[in-house]
């Protein structure tokens, strides 16, 4: 076969889905070829050399063969990184399916290099318990969105005024900026608001882990941030 149809990347697995009596159809995320589909043949038997390098919640060196189709056929995986506590976990498992599910319906097959990077980075968060879940959900659904070109206006408000310390605000979706709140409605004051342009910045979950009180703020955007990632 010739050697243009076979290429080696890193990869995690985005989707595993069992095929025939001992292979797999599995979705990878790439750094550089964006989401690739392959079959992996006979990947269930126990004597299986590609089972070791295609772990949930890791990140792998991959060698692919191209096909006559769109699904091309995996040949090789050398585990490279296993974020392991992540699967100790209930909460921080079920947090990493959310997470793998979000950015995968977020995004296109050609996908570039920064969407890799956040699902790596998402794992390291993941698998370090002393990091607060909602925070690390919080960062994950702003960098999606600052990625997909959707950041809310964290400066000034849908006048273009500048956003006041002393103001209470409430988010208004059209314009992706807040606005003076009403009473009744719920509303962010200025900490709240210096906690999202954190998480919009480039800052990982472990710094921003060390700011006090930052379990209660992430706690309370979350909701605003889901909302953004299903209303963009």
């Amino acid at each position: 076969m010739a050697a243009s149809n076979q290429f080696t990347t890193r990869g995690i697995v985005l989707a595993r889905t069992d095929y025939n009596e001992a292979d797999r159809i599995i979705t990878f995320l790439t750094p550089n070829h964006g989401k690739v589909r392959a079959i992996a043949k006979a990947v269930r038997k126990s004597q299986s050399k590609l089972a070791g390098g295609i772990e949930l919640f890791s990140v792998s060196d991959l060698t692919f063969v191209k096909g006559r189709g769109e699904i091309y056929t995996l040949i090789s995986s050398r585990l490279q990184k296993h974020y392991g506590q992540i699967v100790k976990n209930l909460d921080r498992t079920n947090a990493g399916y959310e997470l793998i599910s979000q950015l995968s319906k977020a995004t296109e097959d050609q996908l570039e290099l920064a969407y890799f990077d956040l699902l790596k980075y998402a794992f390291e968060a993941l698998n370090d318990e002393s990091i607060s879940l909602d925070l690390i959900r919080s960062w994950f659904a702003a960098q999606l969105l600052k990625l997909a070109g959707h950041s809310p206006n964290l400066r000034t408000d849908i006048n273009q005024q500048k956003l006041i310390e002393q103001q209470k605000y409430e988010f208004n979706f059209d314009s992706m900026a807040f606005q003076t709140s009403q009473a009744g409605r719920d509303n962010f004051a200025a900490p709240d608001i210096k906690f999202l342009r954190l998480i919009f910045s480039d800052n990982q979950p472990k710094t921003l882990q060390k700011i006090a009180g930052i379990g209660q703020l992430a706690n309370k955007s979350l909701p605003l941030l889901q909302s953004l990632i299903k209303f963009k």
